[in-house]
């Protein structure tokens, strides 16, 4: 993999050492150059015209839709487009047909799209289970197999942690899930952008994630769905129905039935030329990049006496997101000492996990670098020696 070939996408990496892909990515000159063809050369909406157009937007909107599923090896099942994986969430959340006494399983190690939804279900007569880390904030599989229990409705689990970078054993825990009846939804916001994540490999049934985290725009995202009649639509109106009277409607077979409304049509087709840009650099060898940076960063900063790393240590277990902290320093001080000093961007906080941080004993939250397929070995180097003169001015 080229990277000073890649970074030629990215103008913006000029001025500035990017370490936030975990927050949002950066975006790729080939993406921007397809949405802004739609706008200036065939902007119409989908699903509603005959003419010239419109059948051209129709054709690629539904083209995207192909090449983000073959991002995620999604070869059955409805891949619904979204503003982002939160909202993927909540379509199932509010989606599936909930009995009194349903159970779902989650994690405290969760962002709060992964959370907050479920707790919202308990309104709805759902019992919620937390299976809890350890003080190091990591998970082992007893865990989910004791928390598991025959008749649980949903286990759902973020396959990488946006705080920690630990990456849980899915294929493990969707044998659970079977074993028990249990549906599995994945929240890959954090995966899919970075390693090979294939829905038969996850043997799951609700797989969603965030085109802001994978090069594409803002606004967009990804449910992937097993059988589209497990869950109902969040939204109901127009471009959905198949036929409607006054009595009721029948909607639409496919992703059209669940997208009600006039959609993110350049959005759509920016993710799915993000999906092709990922492809042709190719997922093992991102995550093979992503590896060697996320190598030199742990050990780099372990070399600092008073940085406290937080997650796993062992490539094998973690992703390149990492959170330290620098002994009697508040994050967002050093995060912005970061900037300053180096026009480094990092984010520094409570990263949308605050129970996760509680449990932890952080009330001011990391600081946590992310990498990314353009991000080089210089730019560690560069983060490591200004932490490192922070660390000895402190």
């Amino acid at each position: 993999m080229n990277v000073d070939a890649i970074r030629q996408d990215f103008p913006i990496l000029k001025d500035l050492i990017y370490l936030d892909s975990a927050s949002t990515s950066l975006t790729p000159e080939p993406v921007l150059e397809v949405v802004l063809d739609y706008y200036r050369h065939y902007r119409a909406n989908v699903g509603r015209g005959v003419y010239r157009s419109a059948m051209l937007a129709e054709q690629r909107y539904r083209e995207a839709h192909r090449k983000v599923g073959d991002l995620i090896g999604a070869k059955v099942g409805t891949l619904v487009f979204t503003r982002n994986a939160t909202e993927s969430i909540n379509m199932v959340a509010g989606g599936l047909k909930w009995r009194k006494g349903d159970k779902v399983v989650t994690t405290l190690v969760e962002h709060h799209s992964n959370l907050l939804p479920w707790m919202r279900c308990r309104e709805r007569g759902v019992d919620l289970k937390l299976v809890v880390p350890d003080r190091q904030g990591m998970l082992c599989l007893e865990d989910f197999e004791e928390a598991i229990e025959d008749g649980t409705r949903l286990v759902a689990l973020s396959q990488l942690s946006n705080v920690l970078g630990s990456v849980l054993p899915m294929e493990e825990i969707s044998q659970i899930c079977r074993e028990r009846g249990a549906q599995m939804l994945v929240d890959g916001a954090q995966s899919v952008p970075h390693m090979p994540v294939k829905v038969k490999d996850l043997d799951c049934d609700f797989l969603c994630f965030s085109g802001h985290k994978m090069l594409g725009p803002t606004g967009t995202g990804a449910l992937w769905i097993r059988d589209e009649e497990d869950i109902e639509p969040l939204l109901a109106g127009g471009g959905m129905v198949e036929e409607g009277t006054l009595q009721g409607y029948r909607r639409k077979k496919g992703f059209e039935g669940l997208e009600a409304g006039s959609p993110d049509v350049a959005g759509g087709i920016g993710l799915g030329a993000a999906a092709d840009y990922l492809l042709r650099l190719g997922m093992e060898d991102i995550l093979a990049h992503e590896a060697r940076l996320t190598k030199r960063l742990l050990q780099g900063l372990q070399e600092i006496k008073s940085v406290c790393i937080y997650g796993p240590l062992d490539l094998q277990d973690r992703g390149g997101v990492v959170s330290f902290n620098l002994e009697g320093q508040n994050p967002h001080h050093v995060a912005m000492m970061l900037d300053q000093a180096a026009g480094i961007a990092v984010r520094s906080g409570h990263h949308c996990c605050m129970p996760l941080m509680r449990h932890l004993g952080l009330p001011e939250g990391t600081v946590r670098a992310s990498l990314y397929l353009y991000n080089t070995e210089e730019e560690v180097d560069e983060l490591l020696r200004t932490v490192g003169m922070i660390a000895r001015v402190a």
